[in-house]
Order: C-alpha cells, then sequence, then structure tokens
C-alpha cells in the first residue's frame, strides 16, 4: 500500500489569506467610518467582480470577512461618536452611558467578547436550526407579514408607561411611512452601486445622536480595560444574543437592531454592559446564520450575502467558513486595540466641530450613493429620528423603515 501524503496548495491559501486580509481591511475601514457599512464595499465589489483578479470564491471570501469584521469595529463610534453630556445620561443609549462614566474601554472588551462567542455558538447551532427553518420556512413565509406586526406590536408593549409607549407608535408610524415612501424610490448618486438605507439609517440613527451631542462635554478620560462581569454572564449574555441573532438570520426584514430590541426583554434588568454584549452577539451572530440561510434556502438576508449572491460566488461552504473564523479572530483583536486609540482621539477633539463635522459626512454620503433625493431622505430620516428621544423611548421603533413596508 502506498503512503498517502498530504499536500498544501501554498499558493492557493495564500491567495485566500489575502482576500481575507482585504475583506478585513474593508470591515475595520466600514467600522469605523459612521455611515459606511460593509454593504457597500460588498455591493462595489459585486459591481467589479468580472474585472477582479482570481477566482470568484476569493471576491466572496473577502465580501464574508468584510461583513464580519464590520460587526465587531462598528461598535467603537458608536461608543465614541455623539456621547451626550452626562446630565442627559438617563437618555441615552446604554452603550453611552459606559462612555460617560470612564468605562468605554470595558465596553469594547465586553463587545469584542460578545461577538466573538456569538461566532463560536452560532457555527455549530447553524446545522439543526437550519434544518429547522427548511422546515417551518413555507409556513413563515405565507405568515410572514403577522410575524413582522407582531414584532412591531411588541417594540411599543415592551416600553414602559403610557409616554413612552405613544413614542414608540408615532416613531415607528413615522419611520413606517418613511419606508413605504423611499424604499422602492428611484435613487441614482456618482457611485456605480446606490443605496437609499445609507441615508435613511444615517439620519434616523446617526444624525440625532450628533446633534445632541452638539451641546455635551465629549468623551470624558477613561478608566481602566478591566472586565467586571462575571465570565459566565458573559457566556449567557452572548448565547441569548446568538438565539435571537438566528431569528435575523432567517427572516427578512428583521434587522439586528429589532433583535436586538427583543432581546432585551430578556435581559432587561441586566444594565448597560448586558446591552452591550448582547447586541454585540446579535450583530456577529446574524452573519453567520444568514450564511446558512442562504445556502439552504437560497434566500439572501444581509447586503452582504445579496452581493455575494449578485457575483455568483460558489458557496463553498468549509471556505466561507473559515473565512468568517479568520476575520472574527482578528475583529476581536482590532476591536480592543482600534478602539481604545478611537476614544482617546476623539477625547481630545471638540465636540462640537467633530459633531458637525461628521454629519456633513452623513450629508456626502448621502449624496454619493443617492443624489439629490439621498439627501432630501437623510434630512426626512433626521427629523423622524428625533421622536425617541423626546418621549423617552427607545429607538430600535425606528425599524419601522424596515417592518412596516416588508409587512404590509
Amino acid at each position: 500500500m502506498l503512503p498517502v501524503t498530504p499536500t498544501v496548495d501554498l499558493a492557493g491559501t495564500l491567495a485566500f489569506l489575502l482576500a481575507v486580509g482585504g475583506g478585513v481591511a474593508l470591515g475595520t475601514v466600514s467600522g469605523l467610518v459612521p455611515g459606511l457599512h460593509a454593504n457597500t464595499f460588498a455591493l462595489l465589489l459585486a459591481a467589479t467582480a468580472s474585472a477582479l483578479p482570481g477566482p470568484r470564491l476569493y471576491v466572496g471570501v473577502a465580501m464574508l470577512a468584510a461583513g464580519v469584521t464590520h460587526t465587531f469595529l462598528d461598535v467603537v463610534p458608536a461608543l465614541a461618536l455623539g456621547v451626550p453630556d452626562p446630565a442627559m445620561a438617563a437618555g441615552a443609549l446604554p452603550s453611552h452611558r459606559l462612555v460617560i462614566e470612564g468605562r468605554g474601554r470595558e465596553a469594547l472588551r465586553l463587545s469584542a467578547l460578545g461577538s466573538g462567542l456569538a461566532v463560536a455558538f452560532a457555527a455549530p447551532l447553524a446545522v439543526p436550526l437550519t434544518m429547522a427553518m427548511e422546515a417551518l420556512y413555507p409556513l413563515l413565509q405565507r405568515w410572514l407579514s403577522v410575524v413582522l406586526l407582531g414584532i412591531a406590536a411588541l417594540l411599543v408593549v415592551t416600553e414602559r408607561g403610557l409616554r413612552r409607549k405613544t413614542g414608540a407608535c408615532c416613531s415607528l408610524a413615522a419611520s413606517g411611512l418613511l419606508g413605504l415612501a423611499l424604499l422602492d424610490a428611484p435613487v441614482s448618486g456618482p457611485l456605480p452601486v446606490s443605496d437609499v438605507l445609507v441615508p435613511l439609517f444615517s439620519g434616523l440613527f446617526g444624525a440625532p445622536v450628533l446633534i445632541a451631542a452638539l451641546e455635551g462635554a465629549g468623551v470624558p478620560s477613561q478608566a481602566d480595560a478591566a472586565v467586571t462581569t462575571p465570565p459566565r454572564a458573559v457566556v449567557a449574555l452572548a448565547g441569548v444574543g446568538t438565539l435571537c441573532g438566528g431569528a435575523v438570520g432567517y427572516l427578512p426584514g428583521v434587522s439586528s437592531a429589532v433583535a436586538a430590541t427583543l432581546a432585551l426583554g430578556l435581559i432587561a434588568d441586566g444594565g448597560p454592559r448586558a446591552f452591550v454584549v448582547t447586541t454585540s452577539g446579535v450583530n456577529t451572530a446574524t452573519a453567520v446564520f444568514a450564511l446558512f440561510a442562504l445556502i439552504a434556502l437560497g434566500t439572501p438576508r444581509t447586503g452582504v450575502l445579496v452581493a455575494l449572491d449578485r457575483a455568483a460566488v460558489p458557496l463553498v461552504l468549509p471556505a466561507l467558513l473559515a473565512a468568517v473564523a479568520v476575520a472574527a479572530a482578528a475583529g476581536a483583536v482590532l476591536v480592543p486595540v482600534l478602539g481604545d486609540r478611537y476614544l482617546r482621539t476623539v477625547g481630545r477633539l471638540d465636540p462640537r466641530w467633530l459633531s458637525l463635522s461628521v454629519v456633513c459626512l452623513l450629508v456626502c454620503l448621502s449624496a454619493l450613493f443617492a443624489g439629490l433625493l439621498g439627501v432630501g431622505a437623510f434630512g426626512a430620516a433626521t427629523a423622524v429620528g428625533h421622536l425617541p428621544p423626546r418621549f423617552g423611548s427607545r429607538r430600535a421603533a425606528l425599524m419601522g423603515v424596515l417592518l412596516v413596508p416588508l409587512a404590509l
């Protein structure tokens, strides 16, 4: 019997790692620049896939690596930018409260743990969950409108007090009307990829926080990076986020923000640290579950996977999962390394100048991706985005921009 000698394709392995490295770099840029998303780079790659060297699989590997890295790094500007004055902390996002308390470095590490554990949990869970969803999908598809309207109702009823419930209703209705008016509008900008979601989401979730921060004191000095949450609690919270991310991965129109809000119902008294771990877990687990949904059901659930589908990338699961694993490892390292520097840099800048600069950047991105209509959409979305803080309700109700059009 002849001996079997394993061989390693060094050239192929190097090309694969270069593709993953390029994706990690793109995901890092999109994660750290407010208003940008890995979907944008993925769609640009899809538009130019035929002109790129190498197999189409490596283009898909770069797209997926960018998407996973983005889910790790997007917490950094969320923590560092738009931080309100301490007097406004009660109405601020929970993660902002940690920054105001000087615990931003801890929040970064909690987020990295939540995202990293979500990848570890989602990979083995994805197979049985996908098999279950294959059986249930025809039923879910038939009743999808009811499911989405039920989620919208939960966003309202889980608010505490009549005033907050009223704010959630108003936010849901106003953002829903915005979605009905603009999601299918023909938009075009200077870039080869047009996307009305860039101005809509920038206006709904980014600009109002930045405008509120004009009167703030900026990012205070941050204390040590020690994680004070017990390890078992971190693991449990990441598990909750992973399971909720599974719903996002298979249901169209249910975003990470909506799933995270539903997850918060399970950790209502957990505090801001629990919020950071759980929402990070939801965000990253989505990338894994959505990949399995694409392979099993043939329906892309995220912008990155839409680009993957458009570019006709061969769905070689081992290679794509390897890209997810490598990108997740890189993202877990980059969050504290780059996040600490980001917080320090932002803390040295004048908060008024910084907020105005970022708002201007969001306006420019809206014009680039959707033209003049995009600038108008950004303005309208910014007005609607001010509703939740007026009533003290959660910003997740603004996800009506997707939920209402899809449900109707």
